[in-house]
C-alpha cells in the first residue's frame, strides 16, 4: 500500500501540468481592461516627433453604378489599413502562443482617413472589430459602399472611357504626424480587384492606379493616397436601343422619296419621322449631364440626322409648293376653255338664226336690193369673228401644251438632284462620325 502510493505521488510529479492561457491576460498585460485604457485613444507614439506611418490598401469589388447625369461614381471597395502602435506589445511565448488579439475598434485610437470625393456617408456599419499582433501592429478591414464624385467625359458616348478618384488622407493630422503608404502596386491592386470583382454593371474594370502625394490645406502639408478607377462602358444596349432607332429612322426618310409628290401622303409621312426622332433626342438629354464643356458625339449624330431630315422636308414642300402652281395653270386652262366653247356656241347659234330668218322672208329679200346687200355683208362679219374666234382657240392650244406640265418637269429634277445629294451628304457625315469615334478610343 504504502509501495502504491509512493508510486502515484512520483508518477504524477514526472508529467507537467499544461497552463492554459486567456485572451484576458493579454489584455491585463496591456492595461486595457482597467480605467486607463484613455491612454491608447491618442496617437500611439512614445515620441510625438515620431511620424505613425499608416499602411492603406484598397480593392475594388464591385462597381453598382456610375451615373452620368449627376456625376457620381458608386463603387463597393475593400479598405485595409494597419499601423504600428508603441504601446502594445506581447511575447507569445509567455502567453501560450497567443499572436493576435481581436478588440473593439473603440478601445484604441483610430488614424482619421476621408475620402475627399466622397458626397454621402456610407450607410453600412464600419467592422466591428480590430486586430492587434503581438509586435504591436494594428489592422483595420472595412467594406464601404462609396457615394463619390467623378468628373464624366463623355464626348465618345456610349463608346466612352472614365477614370474616378478615391483619395485618401488624414482630417486633422499633417504629414509629420501621418505618413500614408501602399505597399500593393498599381499592377498587384488591378490583379487582385479583377480576382475578386463579381458586379460591373454596364462598366468593364479595366484597371486601378496607386499614387502617393502631398497636398496643402489651408497652409497644412497633408499625406494622400489616390487611387484611380479606370473603366470603359460596355455600348451595346445603347447601340441596339438608340443609335440603330435613329438610322432606321433616317433610312425611312431616304425611302419616303418612293412615295408620290402629288398627294400629303408624303409630307405627313416625314414629319411624323421627324417627329420620332425628336423623341430620341429627349431621351438622350435625360441620360447626358448638363455641365459638360464639349457636345458629345452622339449629340451631334442626333442633331445632324434631324438637321438632314429637316432638309427632306424643306425640299418636300417645295416641290409639293411647284406642283401646286401646275395645277393652277391647268384650272385657269379649263376656265378659259370653257368660256371659249361658250362664246363659239352663241356666236353659230347666231348665224343659224340669222339664216333662218332670211330663208323664212324670200320676198322681202326680192323686193329690194340694199336689204339683199346688208344681209350678207352682216353674214360675212359674223363668219369673220367665228374664224377669228378658233384661230386663238387652236393658238391657246398649242400655247398652253407647251407651258402645261412645266413645273411638274422641274420637280423631277429637283428630286433626282436633291436624292443624289441626300445619299451624299449622309453618307458624308456617318463616315466622318465613324471616323472620330474610332480615333478617340485608339487614343
Amino acid at each position: 500500500m504504502l509501495f502504491g502510493f509512493f508510486f502515484m505521488l512520483l508518477f504524477n510529479g514526472s508529467v507537467p501540468t499544461e497552463r492554459v492561457c486567456g485572451y484576458t491576460e493579454v489584455l491585463d498585460h496591456l492595461n486595457l481592461t482597467a480605467d486607463n485604457s484613455l491612454y491608447y485613444m491618442t496617437r500611439p507614439v512614445k515620441d510625438y516627433r515620431k511620424t505613425t506611418v499608416v499602411s492603406l490598401e484598397v480593392i475594388l469589388y464591385a462597381i453598382l453604378d456610375v451615373r452620368e447625369i449627376d456625376q457620381t461614381f458608386i463603387p463597393y471597395v475593400w479598405i485595409f489599413t494597419s499601423w504600428q502602435n508603441d504601446h502594445i506589445s506581447w511575447h507569445p511565448e509567455d502567453f501560450c502562443g497567443i499572436k493576435s488579439v481581436h478588440l473593439p475598434t473603440e478601445v484604441l485610437w483610430k488614424p482619421d482617413l476621408t475620402i475627399e470625393e466622397m458626397i454621402e456617408k456610407d450607410k453600412a456599419p464600419p467592422s466591428p472589430h480590430l486586430t492587434i499582433s503581438s509586435s504591436g501592429r494594428v489592422q483595420v478591414q472595412n467594406d464601404q459602399v462609396l457615394l463619390s464624385t467623378c468628373t464624366m467625359h463623355i464626348y465618345q458616348f456610349p463608346f466612352d472611357h472614365q477614370s474616378c478618384n478615391l483619395s485618401f488622407k488624414s482630417v486633422v493630422h499633417p504629414a509629420k504626424e501621418i505618413q500614408l503608404l501602399h505597399s500593393l502596386s498599381s499592377a498587384e491592386a488591378t490583379r487582385w480587384s479583377r480576382e475578386v470583382m463579381h458586379t460591373q454593371y454596364e462598366w468593364l474594370f479595366m484597371d486601378m492606379t496607386v499614387a502617393n502625394k502631398t497636398v496643402s490645406v489651408f497652409g497644412i502639408e497633408q499625406d494622400m493616397i489616390v487611387y484611380t478607377i479606370t473603366m470603359k462602358r460596355r455600348p451595346v444596349l445603347y447601340i441596339i436601343n438608340f443609335l440603330l432607332p435613329v438610322l432606321f429612322f433616317l433610312g425611312l426618310d431616304m425611302a419616303s422619296f418612293l412615295i408620290s409628290d402629288t398627294g400629303g401622303e408624303k409630307l405627313s409621312f416625314k414629319i411624323t419621322v421627324l417627329l420620332a426622332v425628336t423623341v430620341m433626342q429627349l431621351i438622350l438629354n435625360e441620360i447626358l449631364p448638363c455641365s459638360s464643356n464639349n457636345i458629345p458625339l452622339i449629340a451631334i449624330y442626333c442633331i445632324g440626322i434631324f438637321a438632314l431630315m429637316l432638309l427632306s422636308l424643306l425640299e418636300t414642300i417645295l416641290v409639293m409648293h411647284l406642283m401646286e402652281k401646275d395645277r393652277d395653270c391647268e384650272d385657269k386652262k379649263a376656265g378659259r376653255h370653257q368660256s371659249l366653247q361658250d362664246n363659239k356656241k352663241r356666236t353659230h347659234c347666231a348665224c343659224i338664226s340669222n339664216t333662218g330668218a332670211d330663208e323664212n322672208q324670200p320676198e322681202l329679200m326680192k323686193g329690194g336690193r340694199q336689204t339683199g346687200s346688208r344681209a350678207a355683208e352682216k353674214l360675212s362679219e359674223e363668219t369673220r369673228e367665228v374664224i377669228k374666234a378658233l384661230t386663238l382657240l387652236l393658238r391657246n392650244r398649242k400655247e398652253e401644251g407647251k407651258k402645261s406640265g412645266y413645273w411638274t418637269r422641274v420637280t423631277v429634277k429637283i428630286n433626282r438632284i436633291f436624292f443624289i445629294f441626300y445619299i451624299m451628304a449622309v453618307s458624308l457625315f456617318l463616315g466622318i462620325l465613324c471616323f472620330l469615334w474610332k480615333s478617340i478610343q485608339a487614343e
